[in-house]
């Protein structure tokens, strides 16, 4: 295996792998903050973010074999995080179908283009995260995955079974909207 360029050396994955449980909970403290952020972007709750993050880190341990050390670990585990976090956002929409229909607005728009400059840079991290937590739930997942975790349009749209137009309307109108949400609030924190 390649050498990690990062927190998580390859002898702690080994000793991971072993099933040693002073490692496991080594790389648990080591990324659990970073793997919490990932999932709350996601979920629509702090409480279905947090088995999201306890889902993970069942996957990094039982999988540990399939990370081949082409990358960084985290690079790695944060997949892992946003893959598990869409499928806990997917068993919400099946678990309560009225409230996921009537969040989600038109998913079929048109894509328009956003002449808005973005405030984003201002913000403080947990005021972004606030203000992402009240867009819809498909605007938020299409924003999170294509502006923060760097996925393409096709990528997108295969994780979420979409059309790359879908993606694309709702990246869009997740812009608008979240624009609209800071110009309303003169670029203040967004309500809790």
């Amino acid at each position: 295996m390649a050498a990690t360029a990062s927190a998580v050396s390859d002898a702690l994955l080994a000793a991971c792998r072993r099933g040693e449980e002073a490692a496991q909970f080594r790389l648990y403290n080591l990324l659990s903050y970073q793997l919490m952020g990932v999932c709350l972007r996601y979920c629509p709750s702090r409480a279905e973010a947090e088995d999201a993050l306890q889902n993970t880190f069942i996957k990094l341990f039982t999988r540990l074999d399939q990370y081949r050390g082409d990358g960084p670990f985290e690079a790695w585990a944060r997949r892992v995080a946003v893959h598990t976090s869409l499928h806990a956002v997917e068993q919400h929409r099946l678990r309560h179908p009225a409230s996921a229909a009537a969040a989600d607005p038109d998913d079929h728009a048109p894509d328009l283009p956003s002449d808005e400059p973005s405030a984003l840079e201002t913000l403080a991290a947990d005021d972004l995260l606030r203000c992402l937590a009240t867009l819809p739930p498909g605007y938020r997942t299409v924003l999170n995955l294509y502006a923060v975790e760097g996925y393409s349009h096709p990528e997108i749209a295969e994780l979420l079974g979409i059309s790359e137009g879908t993606s694309k309307s709702q990246l869009s109108r997740a812009r608008q909207l979240l624009a609209q949400r800071l110009r309303l609030h003169n670029y203040a924190p967004c309500p809790s």
